[in-house]
């Protein structure tokens, strides 16, 4: 009589050398369950090489949906459910076989063993950095001309932040750049912007005195003297930072500066409309009198930064920048719609030019928020909430 054929307990490698048309037993394997730390994960194949090499880390607090970064992208990590079973079936972990009919004959039936069904899978997405947070818990506590030697406090270092923002390192540090956060004893910092009015302000005052060109600002001299003066020699380089950008490096070391007309001039424009909106002539002039005769203002540098509306005959000009609007883009065109209920492109435009979503352009983002409407064929079109 022929005995059965006896099952040969394999694993993983059963499937991956199986050949088309040919079939393969399963069965429970003994750890059988359902294995909650076991979550299958959908990679695009340029993702690959970062999972298997451990460059990507989990971001997100107990109370925020996770994410998952790379060095420089940010994924959001949602289940997607199947109807079809998927089997999880684990590497072999043993192998026999059973002898039958005669000395040159053996009979051996291979056997996948199933450790999990899975319902679904992890998918990525990839979506914009939730910077909004950074900016919220920086400001909390600005660095102020006052400030003693230990500040009072939540204060935040780089190993604080990754942990706390749902964003890429990459994207983390161009967070902090647009913020002009800078790191002053291991924490970063914003610096209060009436603290940064006293050092410019100190900075065009001893440029005067000293005959310096602002397009050609000496680093030492220009740290040296403000120093005297008693500013921190982190926040003198910070101040040439955030209004100009480095030029050329001095051949008996340090750098050469150039002051940036448009930063300067919006700065000084800011701080005309901290007390509320103006009449544009009384703007205009209290302005134009703060800004260095080497610079040659434009009321278009204020792009982005007011707003203008008429009021009977008079035209007034009060503060609205997009640095100080959520990212989020449906949060962004509530505020907007708040501000005003009908835009024309022109004042629009500047307010939504940064929004970051990826496979979505800035005209997929207007059809989602907004209705668009044209009186005529020669009027130019309006945009209202949707």
């Amino acid at each position: 009589m022929m005995e059965q054929p006896h099952s040969c307990c394999k694993g993983a490698e059963v499937l991956l050398n199986l050949q088309p048309t040919s079939s393969v037993s399963i069965q429970y394997h003994p750890f059988f369950g359902p294995h909650d730390d076991l979550v299958l994960l959908e990679l695009d194949e340029k993702l690959l090489s970062d999972v298997l090499y451990q460059r990507v880390t989990l971001r997100g607090q107990p109370d925020e949906d996770a994410v998952l970064c790379t060095k420089s992208k940010t994924y959001s990590v949602k289940f997607v459910g199947t109807s079809n079973s998927v089997f999880l079936i684990p590497p072999a972990d043993c192998s026999t076989s059973h002898e039958s009919g005669g000395e040159n004959y053996k009979q051996q039936v291979a056997t996948a063993s199933v450790i999990k069904v899975a319902p679904g899978n992890m998918e990525l997405v990839e979506v914009a950095p939730r910077l909004d947070k950074l900016k919220s818990i920086l400001s909390e506590n600005l660095y102020s001309s006052d400030e003693a030697s230990t500040a009072m406090g939540d204060l935040y270092k780089w190993d604080d932040l990754i942990n706390k923002v749902q964003a890429s390192d990459d994207e983390l540090k161009a967070g902090l750049q647009a913020l002009s956060a800078v790191e002053i004893d291991g924490y970063w910092r914003i610096v209060d912007e009436k603290y940064m009015d006293v050092i410019l302000r100190m900075l065009l005052h001893n440029s005067v005195l000293n005959d310096w060109l602002l397009d050609s600002l000496v680093e030492d001299k220009v740290v040296s003297v403000l120093e005297s003066d008693g500013f921190p020699r982190k926040l003198v380089y910070h101040c040439l930072n955030v209004y100009g950008s480095s030029v050329e490096e001095e051949a008996m070391g340090g750098g050469v500066w150039r002051l940036d007309a448009r930063r300067v001039c919006v700065h000084f424009a800011r701080g005309v409309l901290r007390e509320g909106k103006r009449k544009m002539e009384s703007f205009m002039e209290e302005w134009l009198r703060m800004i260095p005769e080497e610079m040659q203002p434009s009321f278009d540098m204020l792009e982005g930064e007011v707003l203008t509306e008429k009021i009977g005959v008079e035209t007034w000009v009060r503060a609205l920048s997009v640095s100080s609007l959520p990212t989020t883009p449906a949060e962004r065109f509530s505020i907007l719609f708040k501000e005003r209920a009908k835009w024309e492109w022109k004042d629009l435009e500047p307010y939504i030019r940064d929004l970051n979503v990826p496979g979505l352009s800035s005209e997929a983002l207007l059809l989602k928020y907004t209705r668009r409407s044209q009186p005529s064929i020669d009027a130019e079109p309006v945009f209202s909430a949707r």
